[in-house]
């Protein structure tokens, strides 16, 4: 719903066509899409195709020139997409561009632009060291090119898309956006980085970091090698063995993680109904008039965007304000009844309703 929202609100004043693919939620999704958002194209398919099969299948119903693969967990600006169209038409031979993605807390997500990931890199990688597999040569508030985009946002041509044949649907989820990146370069295009725009990637969203989540991960990676690096046989039984012990390290820490008691803290509303406020379950809730005054030096606190009033924009700006200062954020959607949020990239969000 959030998403949806801000989707909506980025393609106000453009002829497009929000598609949505669902695979087989066992919530109130579609229920939802049909009520508040009666001009989606809803896919409601019977089983969990997979995120590859999804898109692919929703793709094949695109009547639009351009095309943009969207994660449900992700928050946008509302000139995302005008000035995404600029910026294209400026390039030569574009392929994909992506953006600049963040995660609940407002810290940059390094996924968003990253090298070809060969078996060295990613043996570089999984033993600790980053520094070849990020593009760390591009500003993360800079555009450019890169090789490697995230799945999570993917902007280019339709034709692109279907000519390069779309996703790889060996892949369930994880490493068919490695995967596409990585044909649509050797294709002969170039993809594009896109600092200059930047947007919120919740992560956990869409999937749990459990058992099943690592088991996907890392078989992916596997499919990957498999793929295009077959020639490197020593080097790929290497990454699997790291593959392997990296998978094991990661099951122990993410068994670690707490996620963080939000009942001690204060509570700051940025909305210009006081009606919401009072619904808001915390007696030290206050609000903002976010028209006059948005926050820019906040610590330890609740931060919730009633998006009713707060433009998208300000709201993923004032999350970047206000990153490594222990705050919490959440959103409410227009319109809506409940607020919607995580913490960081490592927990799965949480949806809480609101008091009637």
């Amino acid at each position: 719903m959030l998403c949806l929202d801000s989707v909506t609100k980025a393609i106000e004043h453009l002829d497009a066509e929000i598609i949505v693919v669902d695979n087989k939620s066992e919530d109130e999704s579609c229920g939802l899409v049909k009520t508040f958002f009666s001009d989606v194209i809803l896919i409601s398919n019977t089983e969990n195709l997979g995120f590859s099969k999804g898109n692919n299948i929703g793709v094949k119903q695109a009547k639009g020139e351009y095309l943009c693969i969207l994660n449900p967990d992700t928050v946008l600006p509302e000139d995302c997409f005008t000035e995404l169209l600029v910026f294209h038409k400026e390039l030569q031979n574009p392929g994909a561009i992506g953006i600049q993605l963040i995660d609940g807390s407002g810290e940059f997500l390094k996924e968003s632009k990253r090298n070809v990931p060969t078996p060295k890199v990613a043996l570089m990688k999984l033993l600790g060291n980053c520094t070849q597999y990020y593009n760390l040569e591009l500003n993360q508030n800079e555009k450019g090119k890169t090789d490697i985009l995230v799945g999570a946002f993917m902007f280019m041509k339709t034709s692109l898309y279907r000519q390069v044949n779309g996703f790889d649907e060996d892949y369930f989820m994880y490493g068919e956006d490695i995967d596409l990146s990585y044909r649509i370069l050797k294709a002969g295009f170039q993809n594009y980085y896109f600092g200059e725009i930047q947007a919120v990637h919740f992560k956990g969203e869409s999937t749990t970091k459990d058992q099943v989540y690592l088991n996907r991960f890392f078989n992916a990676m596997y499919i990957f090698y498999k793929k295009h690096f077959k020639n490197y046989k020593t080097s790929f039984k290497l990454v699997k063995q790291i593959l392997k012990l990296t998978k094991t390290i990661e099951e122990i820490r993410l068994k670690s993680l707490k996620a963080i008691d939000t009942s001690k803290r204060n509570t700051l509303i940025i909305t210009e109904d006081s009606c919401f406020t009072r619904q808001i379950k915390s007696k030290r809730a206050y609000e903002v008039n976010c028209a006059n005054k948005i926050p820019k030096e906040f610590t330890d606190t609740f931060i919730v965007f009633d998006a009713e009033f707060i433009s998208y924009k300000d709201s993923i700006e004032t999350l970047i304000n206000n990153k490594l200062k222990n705050n919490i954020f959440r959103y409410r959607p227009s319109k809506q009844n409940f607020i919607i949020g995580s913490e960081s990239k490592h927990f799965k969000g949480e949806i809480l309703k609101l008091n009637e």
